[in-house]
C-alpha cells in the first residue's frame, strides 16, 4: 500500500480509502491511485485485512458429494449469491451426511476463519446436527427441517407437491399414484405430505406409495409396475424428475401412451425436463433465491455478531405446465 500511496502523490490512508470505496474521495484522485494499482499489480492481502477487520470475507458451505439436480443447484445458487456480496466460499463436501459429518465439516471450517456457514441438510439426519451447534459461528440451514438453533431457508416441498397433484385432479383424474424418494429425506416427507393433502381435501383415494432413490432406474422399476395396473392408473406424480424419466421409458416399453393414457407430473424442473417425450410438466424450485435468502440472512447474522432469530424463510414454487398431462379420456 505504501508503494501505491507513492506512485500516486497520496498518502497511504488515501489509498484505504479508495480501496474501501470511501466516498469522500475526489475522482481524479481515485483515478490516480487506481492507475497505480493496476500498474504495480498491488493486490490486498487478505489474511491482514482479516487480522484487522476480524473478518475474512469467506463463507463457509457444507454440503455433500452429489450429481442430484436439486442439491448441486441449491451449492451452486448459494455460491452465486456469496459472490454478489463480495465473499468468497469454501466447500466442504461430506460423502455421506450425518451427525458427526456435518459437526466435523462445521469444525473444520470454523478453524479456517469463515465469517459464516450455510449447511445443506436435506436429509433428516443432517438436520439433526443442527440442534447442537457450536457457539460464535453463525450458521444458516438450506431445507434442514425446522432447524434446532439454526434459521432455515427452504421450499415449499408440500405446495409443490400439492399443485401437481391438484392440477391433475383438476383435469378430471379420479386418483393420482406417487412415486417417492427415499426415506430420510426431508423433501421426499414433504412432497408425500402435500400429495396426501391434495387427495385428502378432494375426498379421493390414497394409492399406495410407490418407493424410488431418485435415480432413472428407481423410477423405471415403479414404471412397469405401474404399467401393468394401467387399467386403473390414469395419472401419477413423481418426486423427481430423474425418476419420471424412467417412468416414461418404462410406459413407452410396454406401450402406455402419456398423457391419452397415463398423466405424468415430476418436480424440480431439470434443464432437459422439457425435451423428455412427451415434455415433462413438473414443478420447479427457485435455486437462485434459495441461495439469495440463505446468504441474506446469514450476512445479518454475521454483523449483529451472533445468531439471530431461528426464523423459517419458506420460497414458493412453482408448476410448469407441458404436454405430459391431460385431461383424462372418458
Amino acid at each position: 500500500m505504501a508503494d501505491v500511496a507513492k506512485a500516486a502523490g497520496v498518502s497511504h490512508q488515501t489509498v484505504s480509502r479508495v480501496l474501501n470505496e470511501h466516498p469522500n474521495v475526489r475522482a481524479e484522485t481515485r483515478d490516480r491511485v487506481l492507475k497505480a494499482i493496476d500498474r504495480l499489480g498491488y493486490r490486498r492481502n487478505m489474511v491482514a485485512r482479516a487480522l484487522v477487520t476480524r473478518h475474512s470475507r469467506t463463507l463457509g458451505v457444507v454440503s455433500f458429494d452429489t450429481i442430484l439436480y436439486g442439491p448441486a443447484s441449491t451449492v451452486y445458487g448459494i455460491e452465486q449469491a456469496a459472490r454478489d456480496a463480495g465473499y468468497f466460499v469454501s466447500i466442504v463436501s461430506l460423502r455421506t451426511i450425518d451427525r458427526a459429518g456435518v459437526r466435523d465439516a462445521i469444525d473444520y471450517l470454523t478453524e479456517q476463519g469463515v465469517d459464516g456457514i450455510v449447511v445443506v441438510a436435506p436429509q433428516r439426519s443432517a438436520a439433526s446436527a443442527l440442534e447442537d451447534l457450536p457457539r460464535g459461528i453463525p450458521v444458516v440451514a438450506v431445507e434442514g427441517g425446522h432447524g434446532g438453533a439454526a434459521p432455515v431457508i427452504c421450499v415449499d416441498q408440500a405446495e409443490g407437491a400439492r399443485l401437481a397433484t391438484a392440477h391433475l385432479l383438476d383435469f378430471g383424474h379420479e386418483t393420482v399414484w406417487h412415486v417417492r424418494g427415499p426415506q430420510d429425506w426431508l423433501e421426499a416427507e414433504g412432497r408425500i405430505e402435500g400429495w396426501e393433502a391434495a387427495l385428502t381435501a378432494a375426498g379421493r383415494e390414497i394409492p399406495d406409495v410407490l418407493s424410488g432413490d431418485w435415480s432413472p432406474r428407481s423410477g423405471y422399476e415403479a414404471g412397469k409396475r405401474l404399467a401393468a395396473m394401467a387399467d386403473e392408473v390414469s395419472a401419477v406424480f413423481v418426486a423427481n424428475d430423474q425418476m419420471a424419466l424412467g417412468v416414461l421409458r418404462a410406459f413407452t416399453e410396454e406401450g402406455v401412451r402419456v398423457p391419452d393414457q397415463i398423466s405424468v407430473v415430476g418436480f424440480d424442473d431439470i434443464p432437459e425436463s422439457e425435451f423428455f417425450s412427451p415434455p415433462l410438466t413438473t414443478v420447479r424450485q427457485d435455486f437462485g433465491a434459495v441461495g439469495r435468502h440463505s446468504i441474506d440472512v446469514l450476512l445479518k447474522q454475521i454483523e449483529a455478531e451472533g445468531r439471530g432469530e431461528t426464523e423459517r424463510f419458506v420460497v414458493p414454487p412453482d408448476l410448469v405446465v407441458r404436454a405430459s398431462s391431460a385431461p383424462r379420456n372418458s
